[in-house]
């Protein structure tokens, strides 16, 4: 899954970050920090996501861990935004993903 090489993290939140150059239009954090692939340790994402239900927006993806623990490679769809996010646990975060191939 071929993956844009910078992000920015979502304003408001504490762990989610979108692709920088993202064409649709989300609130992310005005300060100029961007990260990488590697500062993401992109390279470790797992091979074969665990697709789970979609969430409303990705403010929602933080709220997992109250009532359901995310778990390295759990996938959801992001509704506001018409997109995916991938949990990668090493770095408790979610990270925007190209769609996966149905």
């Amino acid at each position: 899954m071929e993956q844009p090489s910078v992000y920015k993290k979502m304003a408001g939140t504490s762990a989610v970050f979108v692709f920088a150059d993202n064409a649709i239009s989300s609130p992310v954090e005005r300060d100029g920090m961007v990260w990488t692939g590697e500062e993401l340790h992109l390279n470790e994402l797992a091979q074969e996501f665990c697709k789970k239900p979609a969430m409303a927006n990705a403010l929602s993806l933080e709220g997992l861990e109250d009532y359901d623990p995310p778990e390295d490679g759990d996938l959801r769809e992001v509704q506001s935004f018409g997109c995916h996010f991938v949990y990668l646990q090493r770095t408790h975060c979610w990270i925007q993903v190209a769609p996966p191939s149905e």
